[in-house]
């Protein structure tokens, strides 16, 4: 990836916006006195409670080891000097708003992805110098330190975003796409994770490179006529669609528990999942949308980790039906799942789109 900044006159270009160390970061500008100590954020902030895990960890934390997902546990074992804070979403909301109004403030487009992250569209001929601009303008406004990848598509942006993590700038052309990743293992490209992987490694494709040049048909007949192109397309650098200011509209929600005491009562692993049914289907309906499947998702005691998910049918706004139709998917899952003790259950709905009377959801849905 390169220092020197692109130039072309007057070309589209995209900046990944990418705040450091968020959730800590907002927590040190309420309470200075923390700055420079190891730092977690995480459940209740109490370490010593069971099944709770780290959301996010300052860098002085992440020197030790600690980082998000691991439990709080874990983190007071490796960092005995940590100190740990609740998560408190109503204060990482007020500080991205902050954040997006100050992005907002310039001749661009904003697309939020995110608390911590938006995608920026601008027409320059000097993005380092827009680049530049954006985070001085955050850092003065809201004390708060952001990383900006400069590129010609979002996962071009995305990608150069990690050469300039924490606090700096760095630029990423499709040109020099294969130079940075020819090699490069597919789960280095955003959005391609371990499961991905592996289906493709079954095809014979390790590399990005090799990604780049696969069989268009070989691809969608593994993955289906959508997925498996779109991850050709992917491997070449990501798609040029245009940076859009609509607030990014849900397409699911879900909750989950993770139990201090595992759950080997079926009475109660039923009573829990239609609690998770009713409560997740009500927060949808309050922002008038409509659930057309429900998930249900179980994890062991040995972190075994299986999900069924069913289609109503007809998309509905009655949380009955929902726990209902959650109650047919639990009951589909085989003995050697519900009969072990469970540590997490979980529920997700999938919404339809929303009509031009409903509102959109908050981009962080």
């Amino acid at each position: 990836m390169s220092a020197e900044e692109p130039s072309s006159p007057s070309r589209a270009w995209v900046l990944h916006v990418d705040l450091d160390q968020f959730l800590a970061a907002v927590e040190v500008r309420r309470r200075p006195e923390l700055a420079g100590l190891p730092l977690v954020v995480g459940g209740d902030g109490n370490p010593r409670r069971p099944r709770q895990v780290v959301a996010t960890a300052s860098y002085e934390a992440r020197a030790f080891g600690v980082r998000s997902g691991v439990p709080l546990a874990a983190a007071l074992r490796r960092c005995p000097d940590c100190v740990f804070l609740p998560h408190d979403r109503p204060a990482y909301d007020a500080a991205s708003e902050e954040v997006m109004i100050v992005l907002r403030s310039f001749p661009v487009t904003v697309e939020v992805w995110g608390w911590d992250e938006a995608f920026v569209g601008v027409h320059t001929d000097d993005p380092r110098r827009v680049a530049e601009q954006l985070r001085a303008a955050v850092l003065e406004r809201t004390g708060l330190s952001c990383a900006v990848g400069i590129g010609d598509t979002r996962l071009v942006a995305k990608t150069a975003t990690r050469s300039a993590k924490p606090g700096g700038i760095a630029a990423l052309t499709r040109r020099q796409w294969f130079d940075a990743l020819r090699a490069a293992p597919v789960t280095e490209i955003w959005g391609i994770g371990n499961r991905i992987a592996a289906r493709l490694a079954d095809l014979g494709v390790h590399t990005v490179e090799q990604l780049a040049r696969a069989d268009t048909d070989m691809l969608a007949a593994a993955f289906g006529p959508r997925i498996g192109p779109s991850l050709k397309v992917m491997g070449l650098g990501g798609d040029n669609s245009p940076i859009v200011d609509e607030p990014r509209i849900a397409k699911g929600r879900s909750m989950e528990t993770t139990f201090t005491e595992d759950l080997t009562d079926p009475d109660r692993i039923v009573a829990e999942v239609d609690t998770l049914a009713r409560l997740v289907a009500e927060s949808v309906i309050a922002d008038g949308r409509s659930v057309t499947h429900v998930a249900v998702k179980a994890r062991t005691r040995t972190f075994f980790t299986r999900t069924k998910i069913a289609k109503l049918p007809m998309p509905t706004t009655d949380p009955g039906e929902v726990a209902r139709m959650a109650g047919v998917v639990l009951r589909r899952f085989p003995d050697d799942v519900i009969g072990r003790p469970i540590r997490l259950l979980g529920v997700r709905v999938e919404l339809a789109a929303p009509t031009s009377t409903e509102m959109p959801t908050d981009p962080n849905g």
